[in-house]
């Protein structure tokens, strides 16, 4: 079966009538001139936060490591640009709640001196495990958004005897263009770094799904992967979400990830074409990953495109830097189906930042909210097969439970039902809210086990102590009982002194 049937043949996903990508995917990849200061995050990853190996009033360097990771699954950050660190501690994280998260705060110099690095002629050439481990030093993570380590990854990937590698170029959100600039601008850095991701895993093919709106990449790639046959460019119909690992998985290789399961359980390891661009960039060269490209675009920006820009740098100096027409409405990080809305534009990027958007009041209005009509479109536009219309009944009557045995946890919150919805119900909101609602009561429930498994152990050890303080009353009490029948029985009776 062929992609067009595997693909046809499920319903799901849609297909925004205007995706709003150009003409931002068009203009020249431009270098951001480096900002005053750049703000750090310690947590740009899934797992456990870096931990600063620097303090207040240190020069760093560029590329020099500035927090370590701590445990198997975290990421070291080094240093975009050379200064002097001026503060570690909260800043405004890029969330809705704009609730703080800890950061390394660089005062830069202007020089952007770097600390020399060395990469490897031949990097084919090494043992798989030292390449995950210049890949884990690089503090490379998944730049599609996922931001899983990239080197446990490919560990894990080893470890199952991954055969497939699928290469994740579809890029589907609306307005985002970032991978689409690194394919075309970069696809030599592409492949090889699928190649080594390949060497590193053991994988023998690879499949990279690339989004048909985007033909100038696809040639891009064609043309760089040309020499390699186990590397194929597979173009896929424009679909959102097309670049759901899971649907572009199915759509690829026929294969469905079961829910709870990760893809490399069926054979197959999914990376985004950024992430392997970074990861030839580390291995050829020995640079860390601090910088990368990002999407500003919106109807508030004069100039759209896409910008080389350093981890950490605010949203008002790239704003500034790309100007802008009015004042934004809303800004988001990421793409508007999936991005996360920003309290205000002083909050750093991080490493799975693919974009920036500042959208104007008539492309975010939505009209309010109706009854829901029973009508199905949601239904037919989830990929994962849910049934939102459902789902959202009971999260309305505040049934969790029910919600959760309709596989609330199967939902991407990517946004499609919400987009299909003819009485513009707030569905990923809902989803998400019951989400969380479930988590603290699961966290909830957790906390009550282990209040009363230690009820239950002090009770067991009070009860404890009293069975051993009554037999040894009862022992001393038969000792002396003992003693005195010894002392009552004839010829028991002690001698006069």
């Amino acid at each position: 079966m062929g992609i067009l049937e595997r693909l046809n043949g499920g319903r799901w996903g849609v297909h925004p009538h205007d995706d709003h990508k150009r003409p931002a995917a068009d203009t020249p990849l431009r270098v951001m001139p480096l900002p005053a200061k750049l703000c750090v995050p310690l947590l740009q990853h899934v797992g456990a936060p870096a931990k600063p190996v620097v303090a207040v009033g240190d020069s760093v360097l560029r590329g020099q490591l500035i927090a370590a990771a701590q445990g198997a699954v975290s990421a070291p950050v080094h240093a975009p640009s050379s200064g002097v660190v001026t503060a570690i501690g909260p800043v405004t994280a890029p969330h809705p709640s704009g609730l703080p998260f800890d950061a390394i705060t660089i005062t830069l110099d202007g020089e952007d001196r770097a600390l020399e690095a060395a990469g490897v002629d031949d990097p084919l050439a090494l043992e798989p495990a030292e390449v995950t481990r210049r890949i884990a030093d690089a503090g490379i993570v998944g730049l599609g958004g996922a931001t899983f380590p990239s080197a446990p990854k490919a560990q894990l990937g080893r470890k199952l005897e991954v055969q497939t590698l699928v290469i994740n170029g579809g890029e589907c959100e609306p307005y985002l263009s970032s991978d689409d600039s690194v394919m075309r601008h970069r696809a030599d850095d592409v492949i090889d770094g699928v190649r080594i991701l390949m060497h590193a895993v053991g994988a023998r093919t690879a499949l990279v799904g690339i989004e048909d709106n985007k033909p100038e990449a696809i040639a891009a790639m064609r043309e760089a992967a040309r020499a390699f046959a186990a590397i194929r460019i597979c173009p896929v119909p424009a679909r959102y979400p097309m670049g759901s690992d899971r649907q572009l998985v199915e759509v690829l290789t026929g294969k469905q990830v079961p829910a709870g399961a990760r893809t490399a359980s069926i054979g197959v390891l999914v990376n985004n074409v950024s992430t392997c661009a970074a990861i030839h960039r580390a291995l050829r060269h020995g640079e860390a990953l601090y910088r990368r490209i990002v999407t500003v675009n919106g109807g508030a920006v004069a100039a759209p495109g896409n910008v080389l820009a350093p981890v950490g740098v605010l949203v008002e100096d790239l704003l500034a830097f790309v100007g802008l027409k009015e004042a934004p409405a809303r800004l988001v990080m990421g793409g508007p189906m999936m991005g996360l809305a920003l309290p205000h534009a002083q909050v750093p990027t991080v490493k799975a930042c693919g974009g920036v958007l500042a959208l104007t009041a008539a492309e975010i209005a939505r009209p309010a909210p109706s009854a829901c009509i029973r009508c199905g479109s949601c239904v037919k536009a989830c990929p994962m097969g849910l049934q939102p219309l459902e789902i959202a009944a009971r999260v309305r009557a505040g049934d969790y439970d029910g919600a959760a045995s309709l596989q609330l946890d199967d939902c991407l919150a990517c946004g499609c039902c919400a987009y299909v919805c003819p009485s513009n119900l707030p569905l990923v909101q809902s989803f998400q809210h019951a989400k969380g609602t479930l988590w603290a009561r699961a966290q909830q429930k957790k906390r009550n086990a282990l209040t009363r498994e230690l009820a239950d152990a002090r009770r067991e050890r009070l009860e404890r102590d009293a069975r051993e303080r009554a037999e040894a009353a009862a022992k001393r009490k038969a000792a002396r009982a003992a003693q005195q029948a010894s002392a009552a029985a004839p010829g028991g009776q002690e001698m006069p002194s």
